[in-house]
C-alpha cells in the first residue's frame, strides 16, 4: 500500500483506525500479564517440586530470587501501563468525528 493510500483511508476513518490501535495495545497488555501470571506461577511450582524434593531448611529456601521478581513486577507494571494506554486511546478515537 502506498502512503497516500494509507492516509486517505485514515481520513476516510480516523476513530476506526484509532480504535484498532487501541485493541493492539489492549491485546499486547492483556496477553504480556497473561504471560507474566503463568510464569510466576510455573516458577513457584518449579520452587515447591523443589523444596518437596530437597527438603530444604525454611532459612534456605527463598520464594524467587531478586532478578526474578524484578522482572516479573516490570512486566506486570508495562502490561498494565500498555491496558491503560488502551482506554486512553479508546476514549480519544470516540472524541473523533
Amino acid at each position: 500500500m502506498s502512503l497516500q493510500l494509507l492516509w486517505g483511508l485514515f481520513q476516510a476513518h480516523p476513530a476506526q483506525l484509532v480504535n484498532g490501535l487501541a485493541l493492539f495495545f489492549a491485546v499486547a497488555g492483556g496477553w504480556l500479564l497473561v504471560a507474566t501470571r503463568t510464569r510466576e506461577r510455573r516458577a513457584l511450582a518449579r520452587l515447591t517440586a523443589q523444596t518437596e524434593l530437597a527438603e530444604l531448611d525454611e532459612e534456605e529456601a527463598l520464594p524467587l530470587d531478586e532478578r526474578t521478581l524484578r522482572i516479573n513486577r516490570f512486566f506486570t507494571r508495562f502490561g498494565a501501563a500498555s491496558l491503560g494506554l488502551a482506554l486512553v486511546v479508546s476514549w480519544l478515537s470516540t472524541q473523533l468525528v
